[in-house]
C-alpha cells in the first residue's frame, strides 16, 4: 500500500453489467464524453490497494437513471442499482459503502427510494446529479426529497451530469462542463436557501466543487444583490458544503480548496474507474506531496470518519499483503506516478 494508507474514498463509481446493458439499450456508450470503463469488485479492490484506500463509498455516475423517461422504469432501475451496491458492501465488509441512486427528476419517487435505501439498505447517503434532464438541484418542487433527507441527517453526494446544452466540439464534457454543472447546482442550492432550510443535510460537491472555491466571492456578491441577503451569509452557505479531491489535488487547485473550505470539509476522492488508474495515482501523488502531515491525515481519513461515524467505530483493517511480485509492481507504479507528477508541474521561471 502507499505510504498514505487507510484512505476513505468518497468518490468511486460502480458500473454493474446490468446497468451497462440498460445504457446500451438506450444507445449510451459513454458518460460525459468518456467511454464506459470496465468495472468489477476485484479490479476496484486492486485500485484501492494501490492507492492505500481501505474503504470506498461507491456511487453510480451520470446519467444515473435520468436517461429513462418512464418514471416506473427509472424507479425500478434505481432499486436494482441500490440492491446491487448494498450486496457489494455486504460481500466485502469494511471495504465498500454506497451512496444510493435516486430516480430524479421525480422528487417524490426519489424521496421514497431514499427512505428505503437509508433505512433498510443502510446506505451511507444518496447520490444526486447536479441536473437531471435539465432540472437542477435547488429548483422548486423538490421539498419532499429535501425534507426526507433532512429528517435523516443524510449525506448527499452531488455529481455532475451532461450540461443541458449542446456540447462544444473538441471539449469533452468531463474536462470542463462537469465543473460548471456542479457549480450551477451549488449556486442554485445556495441561491434558493436549501442549506439553510434543511440544515441537517450534508452536501459533498464532486471534483473540489467545480468552480465554487475559485469563484465563491463573485457568486456570493451576485446572490446577495439578487436576494438582499448578506454576502457573508451567502459565503457561509457555500462553505457549508463538503468537497472531494477527485482529479483536483494539484498545486494549482488544492491550495484554493483548502483556503476556502471549512476545516474538516475536504475528503479524499479518486473518481475511479472513470478516472483511470494513472490519473488516480497522479492526483494522489499531488495530495501526498503538497500538504502537511496533519492535513493529509484529515483529508485521507479523519474528515470522512467524522462525516460517516460508522467508519470511525472500528479500526481499519488493512487487506492481506499481496504476493511479493505484486508489491514490487505497486511500489514501482507509485514511484513512477510521483515522478510524472513532478515532471508535469509548470516552471516557476
Amino acid at each position: 500500500m502507499s505510504p498514505s494508507t487507510q484512505r476513505i474514498d468518497v468518490h468511486q463509481h460502480v458500473v454493474p453489467a446490468f446497468y451497462r446493458d440498460e445504457l446500451a439499450k438506450a444507445g449510451i456508450a459513454d458518460a460525459g464524453g468518456r467511454a464506459l470503463p470496465d468495472w468489477s469488485p476485484e479490479s476496484a479492490l486492486r485500485l484501492m490497494d494501490l492507492l492505500g484506500i481501505t474503504t470506498s463509498i461507491v456511487s453510480v455516475s451520470t446519467p444515473g437513471t435520468g436517461f429513462l423517461t418512464d418514471p416506473a422504469e427509472a424507479a425500478d432501475l434505481a432499486r436494482r442499482l441500490n440492491d446491487h451496491s448494498a450486496a457489494l458492501a455486504s460481500d466485502h465488509a469494511g471495504r465498500f459503502g454506497f451512496f444510493a441512486t435516486l430516480p430524479m427528476p421525480d422528487a417524490d419517487a426519489s424521496a421514497a427510494e431514499a427512505l428505503r435505501a437509508l433505512d433498510h439498505l443502510r446506505a451511507d447517503g444518496v447520490t444526486l446529479l447536479a441536473n437531471n434532464r435539465g432540472t437542477y438541484l435547488g429548483v422548486d418542487g423538490q421539498g419532499t426529497l429535501w425534507q426526507t433527507l433532512n429528517d435523516r441527517a443524510a449525506v448527499v453526494f452531488v455529481h455532475p451530469a451532461q450540461l443541458p446544452v449542446p456540447p462544444v466540439d473538441g471539449i469533452p464534457a468531463f474536462a470542463a462542463d462537469f465543473l460548471l454543472d456542479t457549480t450551477r447546482a451549488a449556486y442554485l442550492l445556495v441561491r434558493n436557501g436549501i442549506p439553510r432550510r434543511y440544515p441537517n443535510i450534508r452536501f459533498i460537491l464532486s471534483h473540489a466543487g467545480g468552480f465554487v472555491p475559485y469563484s465563491s466571492h463573485r457568486m456570493a456578491l451576485t446572490i446577495a444583490n439578487d436576494t438582499a441577503r448578506s454576502p457573508l451569509d451567502v459565503l457561509d452557505d457555500f462553505r457549508s458544503f463538503y468537497f472531494d479531491t477527485a482529479l483536483s489535488s494539484s498545486p494549482a487547485a488544492l491550495p484554493t480548496l483548502l483556503a476556502f473550505a471549512r476545516p474538516g470539509h475536504v475528503l479524499f476522492g479518486s473518481d475511479w474507474p472513470f478516472a483511470p488508474t494513472p490519473a488516480g495515482q497522479y492526483f494522489a501523488s499531488g495530495l501526498d506531496g503538497y500538504v502537511d502531515p496533519d492535513t493529509l491525515k484529515a483529508v485521507n481519513r479523519t474528515n470522512a470518519e467524522a462525516l460517516f461515524p460508522r467508519l470511525a467505530a472500528t479500526s481499519p483493517t488493512a487487506p492481506p499483503a499481496p504476493p511479493a511480485p505484486v508489491r514490487l509492481r505497486q511500489a514501482a507504479q507509485r514511484i513512477a506516478a510521483r515522478l510524472v507528477f513532478k515532471l508535469l508541474q509548470p516552471s516557476t521561471d
